[in-house]
């Protein structure tokens, strides 16, 4: 399980930044509308992985910029 936070809209993604406690910190150009962020989200962390999107999983957080995702390595 990997948690992130997602920063929608940024211009500084798309980027992924690891904190000390292993959350990470997801920067996507998608807004946070109708799922957009959340798919951005999901193919920035299957390329961060080297894995495909389908195995990336988001498992909790849906609306929230606080997720958890399930990572299929």
């Amino acid at each position: 399980m990997v948690r992130a936070t997602i920063k929608p809209n940024s211009r500084k993604g798309p980027l992924v930044e690891v904190a000390d406690d292993g959350t990470l910190t997801l920067y996507v150009r998608a807004p946070a509308v109708e799922g957009k962020a959340n798919k951005a989200a999901i193919e920035l962390l299957a390329t961060h992985f080297g894995v495909s999107r389908s195995a990336v999983r988001l498992s909790a957080g849906a609306t929230s910029r606080f997720k958890r995702f399930e990572v299929d390595i």
